[in-house]
């Protein structure tokens, strides 16, 4: 591959510019710097990034509550769009050139990114670049827990989506929607609210003025939630519990809320038959996430596409990488509607 493609130093190194920090600390630690560019190896594709975003396990990261998974980039940012520039001598189904976006394990803050070419995708004509970035973290992690975690949804279930108004919880809403399922969401917000009803939640409540667990016994008849998708969960677990339907799912994917739980939880499940699911995206396995990215192409992918498309990312804002600080503090104050996209 042509060195001519990077920003060459004396030392004849190349470089790239991305988000970088010291030490791990508040939003202000955050810096945009000059690192290595990554090294291809013959299963990876080469991305020149447009777009990319931000994400919880980003500001977790930064403050040092995440480590890094082993083999995976130490740069911020799980997900990326862009062009690809170079590819692995053993990948055969993406060429320079090919509009692409990926999830990553981590590098995506950076001019250049290396994926896995399992874990890429094509952008659609209809996504601009930043519409792109904001795809793949956050479809691909609702896609997750909802048919490979939660084993599905089914017409007529129903789904609680906790943090409705966040990048999981918008695709969420939507997913659901188009498997025939029905969705209630919790948010901050009438603003957050609103976004998840015009994507098709049925119901949304404000869980700083209202007790969401009240509201999923009246919006089902008292049945309860066939799953809940939970991003906070200590804070929330006896409520959860208590909206859960006899033999529903509650998945498990964050902890924003704590990881400290009090009360007869533990019992609440064992009476309603309910499985408590956990689980986690970036630590998988290079097999788990091809098959995922796999299957989000084969089922989800031409729902993006069109003029009136099934599917639509929430972009909040757009933002220069050089403003990474504030984006890590917009998201840290709840203040975001959907995605935080950065551009380079």
């Amino acid at each position: 591959m042509s060195t001519t493609q990077y920003r060459m130093h004396s030392n004849n190194t190349r470089t790239m510019r991305a988000v970088l920090f010291d030490a791990p600390g508040s939003p202000s630690v955050l810096y945009v710097g000059e690192a290595d560019t990554p090294t291809v190896k013959e299963n990876d594709v080469l991305i020149h990034v447009a777009a990319t975003a931000i994400n919880r396990a980003d500001t977790l990261q930064r403050k040092g509550l995440y480590p890094v998974p082993q083999g995976e980039s130490s740069i911020l940012g799980l997900e990326a769009a862009g062009e690809v520039v170079g590819v692995g001598a053993a990948v055969t189904q993406w060429k320079a050139g090919d509009r692409v976006m990926a999830l990553l394990g981590g590098g995506g803050n950076a001019e250049y990114a290396v994926a896995d070419a399992g874990h890429v995708l094509p952008v659609p004509a209809s996504l601009d670049m930043a519409a792109a970035a904001a795809v793949p973290e956050v479809w691909l992690t609702a896609f997750q827990l909802l048919h490979l975690v939660a084993g599905g949804v089914k017409p007529g279930q129903s789904v609680l989506v906790h943090a409705g108004g966040s990048g999981v919880g918008t695709a969420a809403v939507q997913l659901v929607k188009l498997a025939g399922g029905r969705s209630m969401v919790t948010a901050g917000s009438q603003q957050k609210i609103d976004t998840a009803l015009s994507l098709g939640a049925e119901r949304g409540v404000n869980y700083k003025t209202e007790d969401f667990a009240a509201a999923v016994a009246e919006w089902t008849g008292g049945k309860g939630v066939d799953i809940i998708l939970d991003c906070v969960g200590g804070s929330y677990a006896m409520k959860n519990v208590a909206s859960l339907a006899i033999d529903g799912r509650w998945v498990l994917y964050g902890l924003m809320g704590g990881a400290e739980v009090d009360g007869p939880v533990l019992g609440g499940l064992l009476r309603k038959r309910g499985s408590l699911l956990a689980t986690t995206l970036r630590s998988r396995s290079r097999e788990y996430k091809a098959e995922l990215v796999k299957r989000f192409r084969e089922e989800c992918l031409e729902g993006f596409k069109g003029k009136e498309p099934l599917l639509k990312p929430i972009v909040d804002s757009v933002m220069e990488v050089s403003e990474i600080a504030a984006a890590h503090q917009k998201m840290e104050e709840n203040k975001n509607n959907g995605k935080i996209v950065l551009t380079f």
